[in-house]
């Protein structure tokens, strides 16, 4: 197993204590990866993983703030552990979006793809699910479309639904809706493609996220599952993530 930890001092600290009593090989020779942060630190280990094109199991501990894909963080018993753990599959989104000019970028994202005005100006958007248009025009700040696993993060704040962590299903969520008023989303299958088209890219400029990475001067944008590329994260049994996650639903 390999270790990896965020800036943070008390990853940092950790990733010591860990070194002190566990043997670890390199990231590029590992099976199975154990990382110490927060969910964003787990996030950017998973799209590291993507980017080399080597992709193993991520037992994450929380040495970061709200930890809600990490294990609790404890130093004592951690091949134990690993071997009871419970291994979730998570498959990232895949974002093709084509610029203003032309260029074609994609990404992977295993939260969420959104689109973002990028001036005062409220961006239009047509809306099209499997090559049908959904929504003609969308007048709003943003759309996004979320993964079950990113449903209680960006998607959940724009008041989109949770979707538990095992469910086949893809949200569809306006940031700030003007028109259509009473839209308020959809959930989809994921085994169909969403296509996001900017009505108006020179007077109302938006820019595409795929988590983190941000493309500006969007002309559309489509949105599937890559399954070929699905990402493993393991945890203890009695963490109940998918649990954690729907009982999300009654938080006040």
């Amino acid at each position: 197993m390999a270790l990896v930890a965020s800036s943070a001092e008390a990853a940092q600290v950790a990733e010591q204590l860990l070194h002190a009593h566990y043997d670890f090989v390199p990231l590029e020779e590992a099976d199975l990866v154990v990382a110490l942060g927060g969910d964003g630190f787990i996030l950017q280990t998973l799209h590291e993983m993507l980017e080399r094109g080597r992709v193993c199991p991520v037992f994450g501990m929380n040495r970061g703030t709200v930890g809600f894909l990490m294990n609790e963080w404890r130093i004592d018993g951690l091949a134990e552990r690993l071997d009871r753990a419970k291994s979730f599959s998570v498959p990232p989104l895949e974002m093709k979006a084509v610029r203003v000019d032309g260029q074609v970028v994609v990404s992977p994202a295993i939260n969420e793809v959104s689109l973002l005005r990028e001036t005062r100006q409220t961006a239009w958007i047509e809306v099209s699910v499997n090559g049908r248009v959904v929504i003609e025009e969308l007048i709003c700040d943003g759309v996004l479309v979320a993964t079950p696993a990113g449903s209680t993060a960006y998607n959940f704040s724009a008041h989109g639904p949770i979707l538990p962590l095992n469910s086949t299903l893809l949200a569809i969520t306006p940031i700030s809706p003007f028109r259509p008023r009473r839209w308020r989303g959809a959930i989809i299958p994921d085994d169909l493609r969403v296509s996001l088209r900017v009505l108006d890219p020179k007077k109302r400029p938006v820019s595409a996220v795929a988590d983190q990475r941000e493309v500006r001067g969007i002309d559309r944008v489509e949105v599937a599952i890559d399954r070929s590329r699905a990402l493993t994260l393991l945890f203890d049994p009695e963490h109940a993530l998918d649990e954690r996650i729907s009982m999300e639903q009654f938080a006040v």
